[in-house]
């Protein structure tokens, strides 16, 4: 599995607001905020996650992390070091359903929805058939 960490800089900033931005020294442009502290911190790993994911996909090098204790950070600020599985994200991408819109006649329909079928699980798995796919235990088609 791909897991990593990196660390990043949680800045509340001095302006007074509340929240705080994430930044992660190490991969330029890998910049998130937050709300709350809890909500930094679920964003600096979604942010991560992404990034990183990105740049597998792109076959770039991933940077070794610097060590934390060797930044200089804002005033204010803490480091925090985050954990990040891109193989996670890549399995939520490669399973992501995407809608289609196709066109039967109507007495198919008809016939097709008489019967339960359920179309999209169908058409997945006419698809896999057609492409050398299916599993020995591929579920029913009808709902």
């Amino acid at each position: 599995m791909a897991k990593y960490y990196f660390p990043a800089i949680f800045d509340p900033g001095s302006d007074g607001s509340e929240g705080y931005t994430v930044t992660f020294p190490d991969l330029p442009g890998c910049i998130t905020e937050g709300s709350t502290l809890e909500e930094a911190f679920r964003m600096a790993k979604d942010a991560l996650e992404g990034y990183l994911y990105g740049m597998e996909e792109d076959g770039e090098g991933i940077p070794a992390p610097s060590d934390p204790k060797k930044l200089v950070i804002p005033q204010g600020a803490f480091v925090s070091m985050i954990e990040a599985w891109t193989d996670y994200i890549r399995d939520e991408m490669e399973n992501k359903s995407i809608k289609k819109t196709l066109t039967i006649p109507k007495w198919l329909n008809d016939a097709a929805e008489a019967e339960g079928i359920n179309f999209s699980q169908l058409l997945q798995f006419a698809l896999k058939e057609r492409l050398g796919m299916v599993k020995k235990s591929e579920p029913d088609t009808k709902q």
